[in-house]
């Protein structure tokens, strides 16, 4: 049953003339963050910098969720009054020690989960190891880590944790989906590695080479290069030694700022290639690039994409997504994570994070994309990936302009998250 409100208990007028500000702030977080009546969540993705259109884009997702729970009257139903989700917003700054900082105030300021993922791997990987830390040393204020984005398979692999779910298909998943496309197109011959020299970027390139190897062992890798994240301002000297190569295709983990930018330096040489992607595409700017290039193809890989034939349900959440915020809808699974988080709160009948936790694993919902269900060996989430490429509106394979644009994305081939699903590393230990 849901917890009372009641207000908390307040010093006599003779010692708050005695306490510094400092302390009556923290005696004022301290009341704030016992409140019973809200279940309080971080949101901790970049909102300045490089890839704040990003970090905007999927807080805008996260709080839609949120408010849309909070008006069906919040979770630990059925009672007279539900628990309401109260969301908190931090910058990462694409900085793991932003990141820990930003879980440190969290904390002290009630949070019991965490939603990110769209600051990079590494970010998300110190954000697991410092929040088990903490639950290990504060059971009774144990936070979750949701991540939405993040997508080494590491994170749910030799790496998984108890206190970490992965709401996004992983790079194994995606690259297999890609690998599966690439099978079916002996046009592409010769293929360049080019990713952003961080954790992610690095198994982008690996698994690239490995399941496109495997499902085209005639396919020629002429070369492999690593560039600083979100620091290029100009990408002609990598088209440049992409062109030498010979290579008609690229694999690519870049996105947001780094893939607007390569488009825009390949289709300014005149270069036209094919990319290969996991996410590029769900990311503002980047079907404008493609249409501005004006030569070049993307392939990507997501849950859906606009314009996505019998995805009645999707398209019902994103109408009124941009009725609500003006903005353009584009990520089911980050709407879907504080959906999941609410559901397992229900089901556990329970605000403690362990419990929530369990309640998570295995846990299926029927999304606007189909079943989705949290395996609880890994805590990584089985939902189908459609993979799709970028090209002009033809009103046949493509029949929705997006960013005011006459490209679309058509559909290349759609799998289920079973098809995908990789064997796993994980052995996870599991509190008492």
């Amino acid at each position: 049953m849901p917890f009372a409100s009641c207000p908390p208990a307040r010093p006599p007028r003779h010692l708050l003339r005695h306490l510094s500000a400092s302390t009556l702030l923290g005696l004022a977080a301290a009341a704030q963050a016992a409140d019973p009546a809200t279940f309080k969540i971080a949101y901790i993705d970049p909102l300045s910098g490089p890839f704040a259109n990003v970090g905007e884009l999927m807080l805008l997702h996260t709080q839609y969720a949120v408010d849309e729970i909070n008006a069906k009257g919040g979770v630990l139903k059925p009672g007279p009054q539900g628990v309401k989700l109260q969301l908190l917003q931090f910058d990462s700054k694409l900085s793991a020690q932003e990141s820990l900082s930003a879980l440190q105030a969290a904390i002290d300021q009630g949070a019991r989960a965490i939603i990110t993922g769209g600051s990079g791997s590494s970010v998300v990987s110190a954000l697991v190891q410092a929040a088990a830390k903490h639950n290990e040393r504060n059971p009774d204020r144990a936070v979750l880590v949701l991540n939405h984005s993040s997508i080494d398979p590491d994170l749910t692999g030799k790496s998984c944790n108890f206190w970490h779910f992965q709401f996004e298909a992983n790079t194994a998943m995606k690259m297999k989906a890609i690998a599966n496309t690439i099978k079916k197109q002996p046009s592409i011959q010769k293929v360049y590695l080019l990713n952003q020299d961080y954790a992610h970027g690095k198994q982008w390139a690996r698994y690239g080479q490995e399941l496109v190897g495997l499902a085209r062992p005639d396919i020629q890798f002429v070369g492999d290069t690593l560039h600083p994240i979100g620091r290029v301002k100009d990408f002609s000297p990598y088209v440049a030694k992409i062109k030498a190569s010979g290579a008609d295709s690229v694999i690519t983990g870049n996105w947001g700022q780094d893939m607007t930018l390569l488009l825009k330096a390949a289709g300014d040489a005149g270069y036209k290639l094919r990319y290969f992607n996991h996410s590029a595409g769900s990311v503002p700017g980047t079907v404008l690039a493609v249409s501005q290039a004006k030569m070049g193809e993307l392939t990507w890989v997501a849950e859906w994409h606009p314009g996505q034939a019998d995805s009645a349900r999707v398209d019902a959440l994103a109408k009124a997504y941009r009725a609500r915020t003006g903005k353009d809808f584009l990520a089911p699974r980050i709407d879907m994570t504080p959906r999941f988080l609410a559901a397992a709160i229900q089901k556990a009948q329970s605000l403690e994070a362990r419990q929530i936790a369990r309640a998570l694993e295995d846990l299926s919902l029927d999304t606007v994309v189909g079943p989705v269900r949290m395996r609880g060996e890994d805590h990584q989430a089985l939902l189908p990936q459609v993979v799709n490429t970028i090209a002009p509106v033809d009103g046949k394979a493509v029949k929705l302009g997006w960013e005011g644009t006459n490209y679309g994305f058509r559909t290349d081939a759609l799998y289920s998250g079973n098809e995908l699903a990789q064997g796993t590393e994980c052995r996870m230990a599991r509190p008492q």
